[in-house]
């Protein structure tokens, strides 16, 4: 989750996350060189007295400004278009998630199971129960395994919002009479927090989202008591 004073992505949770900051850092590092580069030309045309008063054209230098631009663009878009094909790839989910949302909580209902539906509201944050985290954590969580692949349907009751849990690269959003879906892969154990992301009224800031991930053996063992 996000701490004070973090500059860098939250750490990832799925592998798709992964490739999203690898993509990240890839970008940066090209935008860097071009920021140093045009830095230092300006630098030196600024500061410099050399003048060329029957300079007309330059065709060759006009050329080479255009072709590096395109080379430096197709770098970034063949990483991005592989990412975007990536994220939108289904692979045989083991479970299926519905997430509701309404103003101003989320609804889950486990589709592979009977009965298992319920409501998730934040909780008051209360200084006797520091494990709670103040404007993120919830009464039911989302229980989820790890290491299986999950897939998540979003629609919305009311207006848009947006399923979002950055540390799993997911960001869904919520349409009135639609339904959206996509998928996630969690490799590790932990508690993973979210909010909605889509500006959905007064109290937009109060519905976030958590995943509990866990091993298989105790998320069969949760669906039995929870039945």
């Amino acid at each position: 989750m996000p701490t004070w004073s973090n500059f860098n992505l939250q750490n990832s949770a799925s592998p798709l996350m992964e490739q999203i900051i690898f993509f990240h850092d890839h970008t940066l590092i090209i935008l860097m060189m071009i920021t140093i580069l045009v830095s230092y030309l300006m630098f030196i045309l600024f500061f410099n007295k050399f003048i060329n008063r029957f300079l007309l054209e330059g065709q060759m230098i006009e050329l080479i400004w255009t072709i590096i631009p395109a080379i430096t663009l197709i770098f970034i878009a063949l990483p991005s278009l592989r990412l975007l094909y990536l994220l939108d790839e289904l692979n045989n989910p083991l479970i299926t998630l519905k997430s509701i949302g309404h103003q101003w909580y989320w609804s889950y209902e486990y589709s592979d199971f009977n009965n298992i539906e319920f409501d998730s509201y934040m909780i008051q944050y209360n200084k006797n129960t520091p494990e709670n985290f103040r404007l993120l954590d919830v009464d039911n969580r989302i229980i989820l395994p790890m290491n299986n692949q999950i897939r998540i349907m979003v629609t919305a009751t009311d207006v848009i919002h947006s399923w979002t849990i950055p540390s799993l690269g997911v960001k869904v959003d919520a349409n009135p009479g639609r339904l959206n879906q996509t998928s996630f892969f969690i490799n590790r154990p932990g508690i993973f927090f979210g909010q909605c992301s889509e500006i959905c009224g007064a109290n937009h800031s109060f519905m976030p989202i958590v995943i509990e991930s866990i091993s298989i053996k105790n998320f069969i063992n949760w669906i039995n008591n929870y039945s």
